[in-house]
């Protein structure tokens, strides 16, 4: 029985993963698979891929790519057998005998030029990267009032007041915003957000400046509590990894 393992690598750790793959021997079957490729026929296009050896494992390899947001890339083979979630989209679909790395590696060796916006409700991080080397960054507070606990009339201005604040706040940093990402502007590959997905919603609303990063902007959120400098440098690395489900036939041991 194959036991799936899921973990996050690094860019690193993915780049030492694929060259290790990259010298393997043994038959194999590589596949890239853009999200837009994803569809109800998954197993249909697995199972003639992979072959009877990929059987059991199908229910489950669908379900992780309906969620996926940027596609797939499968290596399936004697020496492992691999679904990786990249950190950036996969562009073009290929099927291809062995271990075929090198697209993905390409992807990852690339300095794409990274613009990461953290918000929650009286905290940001707004950072320029050229791969993992930070360009230039902003960070910092705004008051925000937690909400009020009771009822009442002065409980309605208490919110009035607080949802001054919170435009403030949010045209402060949309500022700090534009001041960073505007002299990237036709460069930028991508914008990644982090923090509170309501508070993040609320935020891109306001912030109009975001609107024209809409066809560059990654789906996914990174997990972040508190937007500072050091949780910026931390999110850039976040912001590099990629999600590695391997299938083994037994369950591996603790390290």
């Amino acid at each position: 029985m194959l036991i799936p393992t899921r973990r996050r690598f690094t860019r690193q750790r993915m780049l030492g993963l694929l060259d290790e793959l990259e010298a393997a021997k043994g038959q194999a079957t590589s596949l890239y698979l853009p999200q837009k490729s994803l569809s109800l026929d998954n197993e249909k296009t697995l199972r003639s891929a992979l072959g009877p050896d990929a059987e059991e494992t199908l229910p489950d390899i669908d379900k992780i790519l309906t969620r996926s947001t940027t596609g797939a890339v499968i290596f399936w083979g004697e020496q492992g057998k691999y679904l990786v979630l990249p950190p950036f989209p996969v562009r073009e679909k290929l099927f291809a005998s062995g271990y075929d790395v090198e697209p993905l590696r390409s992807m990852l060796r690339q300095d794409l030029l990274l613009a990461l916006v953290l918000v929650r409700l009286g905290e940001y991080a707004v950072g320029i990267f050229r791969g993992e080397e930070r360009v230039s960054s902003k960070v910092g507070t705004g008051l925000v009032h937690s909400r009020h606990s009771k009822g009442g009339s002065s409980a309605r201005r208490f919110e009035r007041h607080r949802d001054k604040q919170i435009e403030y706040f949010f045209e402060r940093v949309c500022g700090h915003v534009r001041e960073h990402l505007e002299p990237h502007l036709g460069q930028i590959d991508h914008v990644i957000y982090g923090g509170e997905r309501h508070t993040l919603l609320s935020f891109r609303k306001r912030c109009r400046f975001l609107e024209q990063f809409d066809d560059r902007t990654l789906s996914s959120l990174l997990n972040v509590r508190e937007p500072r400098q050091a949780t910026l440098e931390a999110a850039i690395s976040q912001a590099w990894s990629s999600e590695v489900i391997q299938w083994q036939e037994t369950e591996p041991k603790m390290s």
